[in-house]
């Protein structure tokens, strides 16, 4: 071996309390080879690139091992000792060398000359008779016979491929040999080493990168004071490497502001314990090599054929020869790409090189990806040194299209370098508003806005310099300053009333007509919009709808949210036409920000449902650091879990995206997440939480006049109250939404309580203003809407009416073809139609529409609404029977312990941890095991099991 020796232990991987990060499945397979010692003996050996953890596993499972009891005799190879005969086996051995006066004559003279403590000589590598490798190891083992009469033993082996020739034949042949044994070997080495060690028969566990959350968590727990922008860049360098993930931000410490962003160089600085580990062989190689190794890391995706043509005429692919049989890259001749083996070697191929260097190699990939727009465009901007409308510009299309298929955090960079090389103050002050604006609404960088902002206005100049337009017109910088300032004040410290005066004034001051296709204003308006929603005063949609009449043509999107999302009791039939043909389309957009707003326009009348997929995307980007899109997204889809009765996956993707909510200091977004949880805990009668919920709603929006949050409270407190069958309580609440007899302009709430609000005002004597509320129900036309809102609308004409026209009215609602899809709002017109028919003593046919309710909140755990119906069904005489069993068979081995594990109180990844699955895999046996017990939430499975026939868990 040439390879130098690079020493694989990091500082945040050492073992503490909570265990190594992001190593759960890592140490339960360690755990299951330690307690296999007191019964029978094995190896286990480690294989990991460098830098991954494998030493500190090693050393997490020594000191697992001493706690319980067993012995352990570690030695760790160095380049020294790979020369010093049986080195290896003294480290082993000596401090147990008192042992062997115990042994048989042969065993102890043998390992006596081994330990060097004999008469003959102690062999040196390649020189001198060595003691018979056979005997050695027959000796070795006696000992460890010995040893283990007291208890079981751990042989630790770490840096296998520096272990001494003679100690790896001898401890190879131990290895095997340790089957019927109470003694254990486990040993590390790199995945691309080579040693004398014979591991056959030695069992392998692959130590793999961490995941992306394990690395986020190790940045965020060492490095607390990285932006996130920054912290996501090292994440993407590091690859999920301790080492890298460890070292890469001491290494940024040395440049002044860069781990706030403000100037975090394009190329990562390696420290010197980095360089030590990497940098020996990309310097041994050829120059030729070494230039094609530079293209390659700064090209990014090792494609072949871009690297030949950006060496034309000066070396030739050939080259990476040298680098491939060093084992620094791997060359795929099938799909024509170079892969890095380790993700340091790109980063110490780009330090070792010089500015020079790098700016020739990146004006060289610039020429063969001229058909790649926004490739060429970042190699231009960092082969440019002097400011450079022309690359600028280029620089500012590509960030265009990145942030249109969700790159938000590399269309940020590329609008930071592009304002770098503005020759004019007006276009850089506007390029910097854009990134300000992105980092808000994509990537949810709030706490790089307010320097960006400064910055911005720093730069300002005359409006309408020379040179070619970026995406947005050259004056648009203040009206993207104003917008990303304002998205910061709602989002950050929820300062609607400033908010709402600064965006407001900016779009006032927008010359007209309006153009449809200027996307700065209708990000300005989208924005505006949302500050007006939170705000929940109508007269803060004046600036938007004066603002909408200034187009010289149709505004599109913006007039269907400014309809669906402001007041959707009054939108168009047009509108909506328009919406359902914007939601058809998301299944081939990929702009987290068109989704996103599709999706919010769609919320409160009815199609989620078929925005689904694509929330979907925008939610799993989080991973690639779109988090302020991402929480939209979460959000709304736990909306559609709300109404499709998925309260299983409301609560996750809730959970979720109020954690990404306080990583990045979104107050206000949070509140959305809350009531979902407020209305979820209302409807399966955690009156506690609802309360806490509630009241903490309150508290915040009084202050900040955020009425909708306040109606987040009231919507959440009338459900609960229904549901604990206190209907004057819910009636007061729902008409802090909307007054019985009205459907007030901008409040959108009022379509989501209106069935509440009818069925508290007839269970409280109030027929006359649950008659009125059902006339204007009618006179607006809500029904036609959506199918989900006809099925209330029905439902509430129903508990209005009398005699054979209520039954008509409830026989249609539970007709209405998507009823099925509602489940908790098809329990409930169950139960409604039930009292009636009971009431007008028709006791048979109502046990039939009771017993269907209380089975259906059943399944939704829904506990408050089955009492209510049970009390009603007991009312008619009849006495309710436990639902059916469910045969065994209906589970599979794995999803009865799953199901008996959740129904414990245990988490998703707690039961991954116990069944060695991931989170997700459980998530996905919990969303299948759920209709086969007749459930849809985890509070409902423990009655659901008790139900199985057979013996119980």
């Amino acid at each position: 071996m040439t390879t130098p020796h690079t020493p694989d232990t990091e500082p945040a991987q050492q073992p503490r309390p909570g265990g190594l990060t992001g190593r759960a499945a890592d140490l339960r397979r360690v755990d299951a080879f330690l307690a296999g010692l007191a019964t029978v003996g094995s190896a286990l050996v480690v294989c990991g690139e460098v830098g991954v953890g494998k030493t500190a596993l090693l050393t997490a499972a020594t000191d697992r091992a001493e706690r319980a009891g067993v012995r352990t005799l570690s030695a760790t190879g160095t380049q020294f000792q790979a020369q010093t005969g049986f080195g290896a086996l003294q480290q082993l051995l000596l401090p147990v060398h008192a042992e062997l006066a115990a042994l048989a004559p042969d065993h102890r003279d043998v390992l006596t000359v081994v330990l060097g403590a004999g008469s003959g000589p102690v062999p040196e590598a390649g020189g001198g008779p060595a003691p018979d490798a056979e005997a050695v190891a027959r000796a070795a083992v006696a000992l460890l016979g010995r040893l283990t009469r007291e208890r079981p033993v751990l042989l630790v082996l770490d840096d296998l491929p520096w272990i001494d020739p003679s100690s790896a034949m001898v401890l190879g042949q131990v290895a095997r040999r340790l089957l019927g044994t109470r003694a254990g070997l486990l040993a590390a080495e790199r995945t691309d080493a080579e040693s004398y060690f014979d591991r056959t028969g030695c069992a392998v566990h692959v130590l793999e990168p961490l995941d992306d959350a394990a690395a986020d968590h190790l940045l965020a727990e060492r490095f607390p004071a990285l932006a996130q922008r920054v912290r996501r860049r090292l994440r993407a360098a590091a690859q999920g490497n301790p080492l890298a993930l460890l070292e890469l931000p001491v290494a940024l410490a040395g440049t002044p502001g860069a781990a706030a962003g403000r100037a975090t160089p394009v190329s990562l600085p390696l420290t010197r314990r980095l360089q030590d580990a990497f940098a020996a062989r990309v310097t041994a190689l050829p120059a030729p090599t070494r230039y094609l190794l530079l293209l390659a890391a700064l090209e990014g995706t090792g494609d072949l054929r871009v690297l030949a043509a950006a060496v034309a005429g000066r070396c030739s692919v050939k080259h990476l020869g040298p680098a491939e049989r060093a084992q620094l890259i791997r060359v795929d001749d099938h799909a024509g790409r170079l892969h890095f083996r380790h993700p340091l070697t790109r980063l110490a191929v780009v330090e070792l090189s010089t500015s020079d260097q790098r700016r020739s190699a990146h004006r060289a990939l610039a020429r063969p990806l001229a058909d790649r727009p926004d490739q060429c465009a970042w190699h231009l901007g960092q082969a440019t040194v002097a400011p450079d409308e022309q690359v600028a510009g280029k620089l500012e299309h590509a960030a265009d299209s990145m942030s249109r298929r969700g790159d938000g955090a590399g269309a940020i960079a590329a609008l930071l370098r592009a304002a770098d090389l503005s020759p004019q103050p007006a276009h850089r002050a506007r390029r910097l508003a854009r990134a300000a604006y992105l980092g808000v609404h994509l990537t949810g960088d709030l706490q790089e806005v307010p320097r960006l902002l400064d910055d911005a206005r720093r730069s300002e100049g005359p409006d309408g310099p020379d040179g070619p337009d970026g995406p947005d017109a050259p004056g648009d910088g203040p009206l993207l300053a104003a917008v990303a300032g304002s998205a910061y004040l709602l989002n950050g410290s929820g300062d609607i009333d400033t908010a709402h005066r600064l965006l407001g004034e900016a779009v006032a001051a927008r010359p007209r007509p309006y153009d449809p296709q200027d996307r700065t204003l209708a990000e300005a308006l989208h924005t505006l919009m949302l500050v007006c929603f939170f705000g929940g005063r109508p007269q803060l949609w004046q600036p938007v709808d004066a603002a909408l009449e200034g187009f010289a043509g149709d505004a599109g999107m913006l007039t269907v949210t400014r309809g669906t999302l402001a007041d959707p009791v009054r939108c168009t039939p047009g509108q909506l036409d328009a919406l359902d043909r914007a939601v058809a389309q998301l299944a081939h957009e990929s702009d987290p920000a068109r989704i996103v707003r599709t999706g919010t326009a769609a919320a409160y009348v009815d199609r989620l449902d078929h925005c689904r997929d694509a929330l979907l995307r925008v939610a799993e980007a989080r991973h690639k650091g779109e988090s302020a899109a991402a929480i939209n997204a979460l959000f709304l889809l736990g909306n559609r879990a709300l109404h499709t009765g998925d309260w299983e996956e409301l609560g996750q993707v809730a959970r979720d995206g109020l954690t990404l909510c306080e990583d990045h200091g979104y107050p206000m977004l949070a509140w959305v997440g809350r009531f979902l949880l407020a209305v979820r805990a209302a409807n399966q009668g955690e009156l506690t939480s609802v309360r806490a919920l509630t009241d903490e709603m309150e508290r915040w929006a009084g202050p900040r006049r955020a009425w909708t949050v306040r109606r987040y409270a009231a919507h959440a407190r009338t459900l609960a109250a229904l549901g604990q069958g206190d209907f004057d309580e819910a009636y007061r609440q729902g008409c802090l939404i909307a007054p019985a007899g009205t459907l007030p302009p901008f409040e959108p709430h009022a379509l989501w309580v209106a069935l509440d609000l009818v069925e508290s005002a007839v269970r409280s004597g109030r027929g006359t203003q649950a008659r009125a509320h059902v006339r204007v129900l009618r006179q607006a036309g809500v029904a036609a809407v959506s199918p989900a809102l006809r099925m209330r609308v029905l439902a509430a004409e129903a508990l209005t009416g009398e005699g054979e026209t209520a039954e008509r009215r409830y026989e249609q609602a539970l007709a209405v073809p998507e009823a099925e899809g509602r489940p908790f709002e098809l329990a409930r017109i169950h139960l409604c139609y039930g009292e009636h028919l009971r009431r007008t003593k028709a006791a048979v046919r109502a046990r039939h529409h009771l017993a269907t309710a209380a089975d259906g909140f059943r399944r939704l755990g829904a506990h408050p609404w089955v009492a209510r119906a049970e009390q009603e069904l007991r009312a008619t005489g009849a006495h309710r029977s436990d639902p059916a069993s469910v045969p065994t068979t209906a589970l599979t081995p794995q999803q009865r312990e799953i199901a008996h594990l959740a129904a414990a109180g245990l988490t998703n990844k707690e039961i991954g941890e116990r069944l060695f699955l991931s989170p997700r895999t459980v998530s996905t046996h919990l969303y299948q095991l759920f209709p086969k017990l007749g459930i849809s939430s985890r509070a409902a499975l423990r009655d659901a099991l008790d139900r199985i026939p057979g013996p119980k868990t």
